[in-house]
């Protein structure tokens, strides 16, 4: 899937259709203080194997791709919801 880096778009902020700057948005690095991931650390600390069954099957054929909108009139973004592609590029 292609998409330009500018696209004219409807901007909630200013209620009406104005050309947005589009960029993807990459995970960032997890943190080690959130709840979910000290509870990894302290189950997989010790000689104990792993604490979740190894996930079956098969990989997905398509990546759910995020991408945030910045509106060029007011600079507020917003981010819809994510699409699904197996390629992306962002072209001119």
């Amino acid at each position: 899937m292609r998409k330009p880096r500018k696209i004219k778009r409807y901007c909630p902020f200013c209620k009406k259709h104005t050309i947005h700057d589009v960029e993807r948005i990459k995970k960032k690095k997890a943190s080690e203080l959130k709840q979910g991931q000290r509870r990894f650390r302290r189950v997989m600390k010790g000689y104990r194997g792993f604490p979740r069954p190894k996930p079956e099957g098969r990989e997905k054929t398509s990546r759910r791709i995020a991408l945030r909108y910045a509106c060029t009139v007011c600079h507020k973004m917003h981010q819809p919801a994510s699409i699904r592609s197996k390629k992306f590029e962002l072209g001119e």
